[in-house]
């Protein structure tokens, strides 16, 4: 079976399909992202007869037109985005949106003489040689009379030679350009699939890329679900966009979804901050309990997954459950409540977090439980914290996390979230985990380790002090100011024989630490340094931070996970202790898991 058909379509004729609605370019409300130097190259390549490459479409089914008709056959752009935009702009004369959402025109100039196209600026305006708009010469009623204009301001050069170039440009319009028609009868995980496969200019499409083309395509309603995704993230790291999105896009501005994230141009809040592809994910998640991105398109496109046919009927019930999810997701209350459990479990920063896709499924699962009325919100947040937790330190969403996320799902919706996860902790968190398999992955020098990122949090979470301070929390120094401090010098062991960093650089050989403390301790070896503080306790003379108390200091060593033979360790008996504090960091970490 054929998978698809190639046809060439003239510029003019491409452009009249995309007007006319006949093609969709759900991505023409987003910021472009060529610049005009691309734009001009384009230009350049079609009028030499080069090879622009081939656009890609796929049909769907139940997409809405402008005027309200249902398309039984419109075609998806699934790829060359770009590159029709960029003909939008310079054949057409059709503005662009710009980074601000604003529109602007994208201004391509050309010169007879030389054959050279450039980005026009003004002192190519004020140059008779040049032709400043090239969209001129593609309107059929101007297009003699610009000849005419040119020729008059330019007597002096060849007027034959121009006239023809001037017509060669002009019949840029009939060049002609490959379009790809992906199969109607394809399914959808095919089409997913070469659609991933696709590089546009050596960028890999995702397959949330994908799904976000698909929801474009509903009409009204579907282009203002995908601009509620693309802001809500966009005003997730860019606060200061709002003002540009509420005044230059009024469609969006008219509609409730920019209420419900104005929110976000007065946070700065870097917790979370999900891409546009995070947010498809967690929607397939809450609405449709689905992991793949491909399976939301599915849904969206009226496929019935049990008798593997589309029905259009079932479109209209799949945007429902799409709006209905993404209200959860951008809710100020929700929202602000998953990070406040986050935090809750010490992971008060992003940089503590080197998995997305945990934070993704653990704010899918707190949304999905929200649905379970036997469930309190204590109970939710339990859980969150728990699973949150247990997924950093087992790498649960990580490699083929699609096909887990549905299944844990499909898990949660049988035994209920709590009982599963009492399920996944018996069977991967067991003793030989804590005991032998968390101590083995502290043996890293990764600091961005889940392990180690998992045992500050832990620290956080807590209420531990720095190594050596008596009053300032390892929660505050990783807020402001604050080292991660060699217990072991660095210096020490190099000049001891441990010339490779992985071996002095170890998390286990790291705590979190005042600058002022890190700094007096220098290149000292524990034995000299903490004789300093042995000291200040025996006579209150404060040489090395403040603890004067034997109690408090031993609880310092504690609420750090260090040995107590720290005091005696050298560098031959280095080994010894990096063991010692990485079976104590796991026995840290146990415990703060076992209190979430």
């Amino acid at each position: 079976m054929a998978k698809y058909t190639v046809n060439q379509l003239p510029v003019s004729t491409l452009l009249a399909q995309v007007q006319s609605d006949q093609i969709a370019i759900p991505e023409l409300q987003r910021p472009f992202v060529w610049d005009s130097v691309k734009v001009r190259d384009l230009m350049d390549s079609l009028y030499r007869g080069f090879p622009v490459g081939y656009l890609i479409t796929w049909q769907s089914q139940g997409a809405h037109l402008k005027g309200g008709q249902t398309a039984a056959h419109q075609q998806i752009l699934i790829d060359g985005q770009q590159r029709v935009t960029a003909l939008r702009a310079a054949v057409a004369g059709l503005p662009v949106v710009i980074k601000n959402y604003t529109q602007r025109r994208i201004v391509i100039a050309f010169n007879p003489l030389t054959e050279e196209f450039a980005t026009v600026t003004p002192v190519i305006r004020r140059n008779s040689e040049w032709i400043s708009d090239i969209s001129e010469i593609f309107q059929s009623s101007a297009s003699c009379k610009l000849v005419n204009s040119y020729l008059q301001a330019n007597p002096d050069v060849e007027q034959d030679l121009a006239a023809d170039r001037i017509q060669k440009l002009s019949e840029v319009k009939n060049a002609q350009i490959g379009v790809i028609a992906l199969s109607d009868d394809l399914d959808v995980e095919t089409v997913s699939e070469i659609f991933i496969r696709i590089n546009s200019k050596g960028v890999p499409l995702s397959s949330a890329d994908f799904a976000v083309s698909k929801i474009a395509t509903y009409g009204d309603r579907g282009r203002n679900l995908r601009k509620l995704i693309d802001y809500f993230c966009h005003l997730a790291v860019a606060p200061h966009a709002y003002s540009d999105i509420a005044n230059n896009d009024v469609e969006f501005a008219q509609t409730p979804h920019l209420q419900k994230i104005a929110r976000l141009k007065d946070v700065a809040e870097d917790l979370y901050d999900p891409t546009y592809s995070d947010i498809v994910r967690v929607a397939g998640l809450v609405g449709f309990t689905r992991g793949k991105a491909s399976s939301i398109v599915s849904e969206l496109s009226g496929r019935d997954p049990d008798i593997r046919k589309v029905d259009v009927d079932r479109i209209p019930l799949a945007y429902d459950k799409l709006e209905s999810a993404l209200d959860s997701i951008t809710s100020k209350y929700h929202f602000e409540n998953f990070l406040m459990t986050i935090k809750s479990s010490g992971f008060i920063a992003s940089k503590l977090i080197n998995s997305q896709n945990a934070l993704n499924f653990a704010y899918a699962l707190y949304l999905r439980m929200r649905l379970d009325t036997s469930l309190t919100e204590g109970d939710r947040k339990r859980i969150t914290r728990r699973w949150f937790v247990m997924s950093m330190l087992t790498g649960r969403h990580s490699g083929s996390f699609e096909s887990t996320w549905e299944q844990d799902m499909k898990r949660i919706a049988q035994y209920g979230a709590g009982e599963y996860l009492k399920q996944l902790e018996e069977s991967n968190l067991g003793e030989d985990f804590w005991n032998v398999s968390l101590p083995r992955g502290l043996e890293t020098s990764r600091t961005n380790s889940p392990f180690f990122q998992t045992f500050v949090a832990a620290q956080i979470s807590q209420g531990s002090r720095g190594f050596l301070s008596k009053h300032i929390l390892v929660a505050t120094m990783h807020e402001h100011s604050g080292d991660i401090h060699h217990v072991v010098p660095k210096n020490y062991l190099v000049k001891a024989g441990y010339a490779d960093r992985n071996e002095y650089n170890q998390v286990a050989n790291f705590a979190i630490t005042e600058t002022a403390i890190n700094i007096a301790i220098k290149d000292q070896a524990p034995e000299v340094y903490l004789a300093r503080v042995r000291g200040q306790i025996q006579d209150g003379q404060l040489s090395l931070g403040e603890l004067i108390d034997q109690d408090d200091y031993e609880k310092n060593l504690a609420e750090n996970a260090l040995p107590t033979m720290l005091e005696s360790v050298t560098a031959e008996s280095y080994p010894e202790y990096l063991d010692e504090r990485r079976r104590l960091m796991a026995k840290f970490i146990r415990n703060f898991y076992e209190k979430l």
